[in-house]
């Protein structure tokens, strides 16, 4: 019982430094040294959001199907998937400004980035729970989580990549 309470504080941890850290991107001074490799990474973050979703909706199929050894396994990769995207956004706005939208579809694209970046921070403890769940067999609290977050990061990562589709002309 003492773990699971050590895990679950620990995912709530996590969440609030990934939040802190994120906010903290957009406010402080970029680094003064010149990383080029850093201009390719919102293509990269655009391809792992696009990957995930895609894991997703694999992992529904396959849960769907009982096979639950490719549904954890998909899930699994997801989330690894998921790490390697929030090291690469971190880097990127590490080094590189905010890009600005200077399209004529404003109205959309700000709903669209707006409720990405909202559910985003939602679903990660929803996410890790989740996963969490799965895991430790607990499949009554991991199926009734899933069903409000797995919409949710389905959403978020498709969200992601249109963000990105608005973004590419000006980056």
């Amino acid at each position: 019982m003492q773990a699971n309470k050590n895990i679950e504080r620990a995912i709530w941890i996590f969440t609030g430094v990934v939040f802190a850290l994120v906010l903290s991107l957009h406010e402080i001074q970029k680094a003064a040294l010149d990383a080029p490799f850093t201009k390719n990474l919102p293509k990269l973050n655009a391809t792992i959001n696009g990957t995930c979703f895609i894991l997703l909706i694999l992992s529904l199929l396959m849960i769907k199907q009982k096979n639950i050894v490719m549904h954890k396994r998909l899930n699994t990769l997801a989330m690894i998937l998921s790490v390697l995207f929030l090291l690469s956004y971190v880097v990127y706005h590490m080094f590189n400004p905010d890009t600005k939208y200077l399209g004529e579809y404003t109205g959309l694209y700000y709903f669209i980035l707006f409720s990405h970046i909202v559910l985003a921070a939602v679903s990660l403890p929803m996410i890790l729970f989740s996963y969490y769940r799965g895991l430790t067999n607990d499949i009554q609290k991991h199926k009734k989580l899933v069903r409000w977050t797995y919409p949710i990061w389905l959403y978020v990562t498709l969200s992601g990549v249109l963000v990105y589709v608005f973004l590419a002309p000006y980056y």
